[in-house]
């Protein structure tokens, strides 16, 4: 990430808006917008493949004849920005669920995939297809379900300014696609 060129562009947008970036309290924020970005768009530096690598640390699955056990993870805090506006998409709460084969992947490994797929520009729905693709291929089994419930400012702060509007998206794999006791283990 290019963090001296975003600093140039910060202190541009600040001074396209009518500020005056020399000022005391924006002193610092072409610097402080750059460090930001490093933070929150660090899963831009990483494929999904590269992710599932990372985050995929499995073991053996202690119940592999008793292939619908599902494994449900639910309310995993993220946020993201939108790749339309680079509107904040915030309060969102991940539920995933996957149906372990020979190998389950821990359970803060799920966390930490979702939290870096949604370290992206993003869109709601793709995140959801990111964070099941990655967990398909880390946890080695094609039975998964990811549901993303998400507040997007782009409609909240700005437009239509609808403050109680959140987006649910549903991406189910599988014997999820199928099943409708599965779907409902990962969507309530």
């Amino acid at each position: 990430m290019d963090t001296k060129a975003i600093e140039q562009h910060v202190r541009g947008i600040l001074e396209a808006i009518g500020e005056n970036p020399d000022r005391e309290g924006l002193r610092e924020t072409p610097a402080r917008v750059a460090r930001m970005y490093e933070e929150v768009f660090a899963g831009i530096g990483y494929s999904n493949h590269e992710i599932a690598q990372m985050f995929g640390k499995t073991f053996s699955n202690p119940t592999p004849e008793q292939s619908q056990n599902a494994v449900v993870v639910k309310d995993i805090s993220v946020f993201s920005y939108c790749e339309h506006h680079m509107a904040l998409m915030y309060d969102m709460h991940v539920n995933v669920a996957y149906v372990p084969r020979d190998r389950v992947i821990g359970l803060s490994k799920i966390a930490r995939i979702c939290d870096m797929a949604a370290k992206r520009l993003q869109l709601q729905e793709r995140l959801g297809q990111d964070i099941a693709e990655i967990l398909m291929e880390a946890a080695q089994t094609p039975d998964v379900g990811v549901v993303i419930t998400g507040s997007h400012s782009c409609m909240t702060a700005r437009g239509i300014r609808n403050v109680a509007a959140r987006t649910t998206t549903k991406t189910f794999f599988g014997a999820f696609q199928t099943d409708s006791a599965l779907q409902t283990l990962v969507s309530d």
